[in-house]
């Protein structure tokens, strides 16, 4: 793994290494460095599968973090390549042409998160939420709550409890 990692330094622009486990390490790069990142991975180091691609919202940096987990079958490790992007106007470029199953990923976070992929196949027909003109629901200032209580009519009968509250209650019916 050591000799993998000072290959991919010396050739990439790396912000930040962190090894997670002695099988799984994530890799911090800079947008522009991702793709071309992935596909040496995939072309000279073996890291022929990709695993998934993810995104997390971080609301209070304005940026949204997109997670690329690539796994090398034989030697039997993972890499997760990270790439933090703007919230405004979320684009990334695409990886479809490395692996087919990337568009369906891109596909997802285009219309759970609003971040695009431009000239990924399919990447702006409707997925999961057809027909949806909201704020992306994956989003953190997409309020499930509201939504909730503006599309939904309340239930009689149905009435809502405090977590806590209940639970002691559930647990210790004898104690006031």
């Amino acid at each position: 793994m050591k000799s993998l990692l000072n290959n991919i330094k010396s050739r990439f622009s790396i912000k930040d290494v962190t090894e997670q486990r002695s099988n799984l390490v994530f890799i911090d790069v800079a947008r522009e460095s991702a793709v071309p990142l992935i596909t040496y991975l995939r072309d000279y180091e073996g890291m022929t599968h990709l695993v998934l691609l993810t995104a997390a919202d971080w609301i209070e940096e304005n940026e949204f973090q997109l997670t690329y987990l690539l796994n090398n079958p034989e030697q039997k490790f993972d890499i997760g390549v990270r790439v933090r992007i703007s919230r405004e106007k979320a684009t990334m470029e695409t990886a479809h042409h490395l692996w087919e199953q990337v568009a369906t990923y891109q596909r997802e976070l285009k219309e759970m998160f609003g971040i695009d992929f431009p000239g990924s196949p399919g990447v702006d027909k409707p997925f999961i939420l057809e027909g949806w003109d909201d704020l992306p629901p994956y989003r953190r200032d997409f309020d499930t709550k509201k939504y909730s209580e503006d599309t939904y009519f309340p239930r009689p009968g149905r009435e809502s409890n405090d977590p806590a509250e209940y639970m002691k209650k559930k647990m210790y019916p004898n104690e006031k």
